[in-house]
């Protein structure tokens, strides 16, 4: 409470210091975020600059052979490539900070459109697959921690550790060989019918074609969740409150169903969140198993083909990505915890 020079009363002040603390929290969000992303340019620039692989050969391919050191030096020139490392990073640098990214080499379009477009096409990859493998990671999480020691449990903490340990290549291609392959369930490759536009297919051939890649992104992504979510309900299965609750004659179900669930949620949902990176790290893999055209795709071919521009926008908008990420799990867990809220509120 606040005392009021004017009227002598008392007013609450805890509004306006949630306020200033909500405040303070973007700021500091804004301030990491854009200290992220130069640090990201300036290692990704370095990174590319350093690079073995000459962008114009990597871009011409075969037909390097048939063209004149002064058609490549035309090329080199066009793409500003003969310009000093610094020169070529501050140029570029410039261009971001005004909203543009460059152009794709390999595409022919702006690097913002072909992200925009290829990340739409991964996202009903990416968002089915956390979606799985949340849902299954926590569901089995809290299984395996509720029958601690059990038969249950050690499988699953088994099943765990090994799909943790298996490539995503690796289960993509598995998966691949057995459905689409052997039992024929699924289609082999791409993201619509082959002769079909991703545009002219329908919702259920979408969705035939998305459910081998969304498997393979829930397989492994079900692990770190899993194993999490068990050891925080061993946690609070082994607090007092629930010693308490036992004692005075509440089941094993109730316990989970009124006192664990609540409490595990909020590090699981954080997890979560955080793995945004790791599932899109995945989806690169996952999309040149089954030739799925999606931002992941575009990133290998990027990196074949050494298209800088295209690089750098995919480093950048993927750095922005995980910390988004990383903030919706930070906000997620203080929704879930009520001491949490307590805290920063």
């Amino acid at each position: 409470m606040a005392l009021d020079l004017l009227t002598g009363t008392r007013e609450p002040t805890g509004a306006p210091r949630a306020t200033g603390a909500r405040a303070r929290r973007v700021a500091s969000g804004a301030l990491r975020l854009a200290s992220l992303l130069v640090a990201v340019a300036v290692g990704s620039f370095a990174l590319v600059s350093a690079s073995p692989v000459d962008p114009v050969q990597a871009y011409v391919g075969a037909e390097a052979r048939s063209l004149s050191p002064e058609q490549l030096a035309q090329i080199e020139a066009r793409w500003g490539l003969d310009e000093p490392p610094l020169t070529r990073f501050l140029a570029w640098a410039g261009n971001v900070v005004s909203g543009d990214l460059g152009r794709s080499q390999i595409y022919g379009e702006p690097v913002a459109t072909v992200i925009a477009d290829r990340f739409a096409a991964s996202l009903s990859l990416m968002a089915l697959a956390w979606l799985f493998s949340g849902v299954l990671g926590f569901g089995l999480g809290v299984l395996a921690g509720a029958t601690r020691g059990r038969v249950v449990d050690r499988v699953l903490t088994w099943w765990a550790y090994t799909l943790a340990s298996a490539p995503t290549f690796w289960v993509g291609l598995l998966l691949l060989y057995v459905f689409a392959v052997s039992l024929q369930w699924a289609p082999v490759c791409c993201a619509a019918p082959i002769g079909t536009l991703p545009g002219e297919a329908s919702l259920l051939e979408r969705l035939h074609h998305l459910i081998l890649p969304a498997a393979t992104l829930s397989v492994v992504g079900i692990s770190p969740t899993l194993l999490h979510t068990r050891q925080a309900t061993i946690e609070v299965m082994a607090s007092d409150h629930v010693a308490f609750a036992r004692a005075q004659g509440e089941r094993r179900a109730g316990l989970v169903l009124h006192r664990v669930l609540r409490n595990a949620a909020g590090p699981a949902l954080m997890l979560q969140f955080a793995s945004v990176g790791e599932l899109f790290g995945g989806s690169v893999l996952a999309e040149q198993v089954f030739t799925y055209p999606g931002l992941g795709e575009a990133t290998t071919q990027a990196a074949l083909r050494q298209d800088i521009p295209l690089l750098l926008g995919i480093a950048m908008f993927t750095a922005v990505l995980v910390f988004v990420g990383n903030a919706l799990g930070d906000l997620a867990h203080r929704w879930a915890d009520p001491r949490l809220r307590e805290a920063v509120g």
